[in-house]
């Protein structure tokens, strides 16, 4: 399957390639770009950046899949991340995961049946004053997490 982004986000990336001195060096911002109209960057969507940037389509997979912020394969509408680094776990993050996989009757990387969550332990995600902590769709900061919070944020996202 081809896909293609969006003449908006072709223009950005080619603004982009100006201002940055390789082509390499802008696979972070198109990646970015790319995460904003599909739900997760697999091998056409990889493809897609390569052949903007015009470099090896491997280069791209590879930023691709060693950054935790870019969904590679499907993944629920809420992708629910729990920081298990040190200051998270030492403040109950892992104690937080495991209230999750219960509740949502999954376990850490997987999604529920119906779509609607996937849950993941994360390396750092850099609120280690705030911990433990989860983000939501990469977007959304929840912290200082407890059991009760985390059921009024599942019931908010219900």
């Amino acid at each position: 399957m081809t896909v293609q982004l969006s003449s908006e986000s072709q223009e950005t990336i080619q603004r982009l390639l100006a201002r940055y001195p390789t082509r390499r060096a802008v696979m972070l911002p198109a990646l970015h770009l790319a995460m904003q109209e599909f739900p997760y960057i697999d091998d056409a969507v990889c493809q897609a950046i390569a052949d903007l940037l015009q470099v090896p389509m491997v280069d791209v997979k590879g930023v691709a899949t060693f950054y935790s912020m870019f969904p590679t394969e499907p993944h629920g509408t809420y992708s629910l991340e729990v920081c298990i680094n040190l200051s998270c776990s030492l403040n109950g993050a892992r104690r937080c995961l495991r209230y999750l996989e219960r509740k949502l009757g999954i376990t850490a990387g997987g999604t529920t049946p119906d779509g609607r969550f996937t849950l993941r332990g994360m390396e750092c995600l850099a609120a280690c004053d705030k911990a433990p902590m989860m983000y939501i769709n990469n977007a959304v900061m929840h912290t200082h997490l407890t059991e009760d919070k985390l059921d009024q944020i599942l019931q908010e996202l219900a």
